[in-house]
């Protein structure tokens, strides 16, 4: 065994331990060293823009091999640069603190003690934080969030364009109800997906950099003469982040709380998939691949569980409970500031780990599933009583009073054969040509424009009626 592999087995958490190769990659984001680097980042970034800035006289400029020895304290940032941090944090007992200091050693270093002065200059510890978690957030989203659920969603339509035509028995309420096929119903999920995937990249998270109470008091005392609130503005667009002028010390959270609800309702979509999933196999519609080696079950050796969909529907709920906190507390800050919200947001990285490894689960268990189609189809027969909704619908067509209530006499809550269904409609008094158009009707073919809507891409391109 090795020291990772006990390291993983001690962990307090399973993202750290056991699922800790799924999620690994949001390290780079949201651990403890992350959120040193993407500090840095700001804090460097920011030192360049004062250096550029028009009327900023006491911040030298800076050549372009300067420019670029500065963003390599963040390009090239390392385990040891972050180790160093943290012993700053140890004595000083201030996380951003540590970073100013870091910083003004590695300025130092690069000969650069012109601009010491500068770093962190007129700032508070949230002007700093809030844009690093903004960057991290942003970039985890992007990076990493979405690719995994493009890879999701392009499984879903894949099965949605493979079982297009394969009719299936619906089950409103759990009960034998209208046909509908395999791929509609995936075709639904696919769409719902896409949706709420436009909806989580629209939001554009917002960063604020504005000065202890939010008043530019100390930018203003010191430098008049600059206008601050367009240096801001620009300051923040040059992270690649929405600027916000208004705040207390505390940037508001509104767009980060927005994003966890669009993360929530994604995760409510899946935990759909996830218990349709669970029981189509329960009914025998989707056979799963087994792998060589697993055990089902750990007495009757027949199992094949479908484990996959159920870890992911448990991922899902955890990280929907994380999210949902996160969008309630995070906006809520006593007057101008308090710190309930710091430690809260240390655990951003756990909500985005949940929801990684639901996806990743999720993908896997739709990778691993066959529709069976002969199973359908039994199904379909064994049920000819779902069309007696198209017979009180054509029968109403041709003005047969009070089709409905007719066919609700014979059929309800009766488990009725073709042969008692043929029979019926050849007692109906209606011409040939309807008795022929109710005899030809099947469950199979029941299934109206299912196909159609299968392959629905683009619901704007329909049209409108009128």
């Amino acid at each position: 065994m090795t020291t990772n592999e006990m390291t993983q087995l001690a962990a307090l958490g399973p993202l750290d331990g056991r699922y800790r190769k799924d999620v690994a990659v949001l390290a780079g984001f949201f651990s403890e060293a992350a959120l040193f680097r993407y500090r840095v980042r700001v804090e460097v970034e920011y030192l360049i823009f004062l250096s550029r800035a028009r009327g900023i006289h006491f911040v030298p400029p800076l050549t372009p091999p300067q420019q670029a020895a500065l963003r390599a304290l963040y390009r090239q940032f390392s385990d040891e640069d972050a180790l160093a941090i943290a012993a700053w944090d140890r004595r000083v007992n201030h996380d951003v603190k540590a970073v100013e200091y870091w910083l003004r050693e590695r300025l130092t270093a690069l000969g650069l003690t012109g601009h010491l002065e500068a770093v962190h200059f007129a700032l508070t510890s949230e002007d700093v934080n809030n844009l690093a978690y903004a960057l991290m957030v942003k970039e985890a989203r992007e990076l990493v969030l979405l690719p995994a659920l493009e890879a999701l969603r392009e499984r879903i339509r894949q099965l949605a364009d493979e079982e297009a035509a394969t009719p299936m028995l619906a089950r409103t309420h759990g009960q034998p109800a209208t046909p509908t096929t395999f791929g509609k119903e995936m075709n639904v999920f696919y769409m719902r997906l896409r949706r709420a995937i436009n909806d989580v990249m629209s939001i554009r998270i917002t960063g604020k950099l504005n000065g202890a109470s939010g008043v530019f008091a100390a930018h203003y005392a010191a430098l008049p003469q600059i206008d601050w609130l367009k240096f801001s503005r620009a300051f923040v667009r040059s992270l690649d982040l929405e600027p916000i002028l208004l705040t207390t010390q505390i940037e508001p959270h509104d767009t980060l709380a927005a994003l966890c609800d669009a993360l929530k309702r994604i995760g409510a979509i899946l935990t759909d998939l996830s218990q349709d999933c669970w029981r189509y196999i329960s009914d025998g519609y989707l056979v799963q691949a087994t792998r060589a080696g697993e055990v089902g079950s750990s007495t009757m050796p027949h199992k094949v569980n479908p484990i996959d969909f159920e870890n992911a529907e448990g991922n899902l709920a955890l990280a929907g409970a994380l999210l949902e906190l996160f969008s309630r507390k995070l906006p809520v800050s006593r007057l101008q500031r308090d710190l309930s919200d710091s430690t809260v947001l240390r655990n951003l990285g756990l909500a985005f780990g949940y929801c990684l490894l639901a996806y990743q689960r999720l993908l896997r268990g739709l990778q691993n599933i066959a529709v069976d189609r002969a199973r359908l189809r039994r199904d379909l027969e064994a049920h000819p009583e779902v069309l007696a909704e198209a017979i009180q619908t054509i029968l109403r067509r041709e003005g047969f009073a009070e089709p409905y209530e007719l066919l609700k006499e014979f059929s309800r809550g009766r488990a009725l054969t073709t042969d008692d269904l043929h029979r019926f409609i050849a007692s109906l008094p209606v011409s040939d040509a309807v008795r022929a158009e109710l005899q030809a009707l099947t469950p199979a073919t029941y299934i109206g424009l299912a196909v159609k809507l299968a392959q629905l891409r683009d619901e704007a391109t329909v049209g409108n009626w009128i």
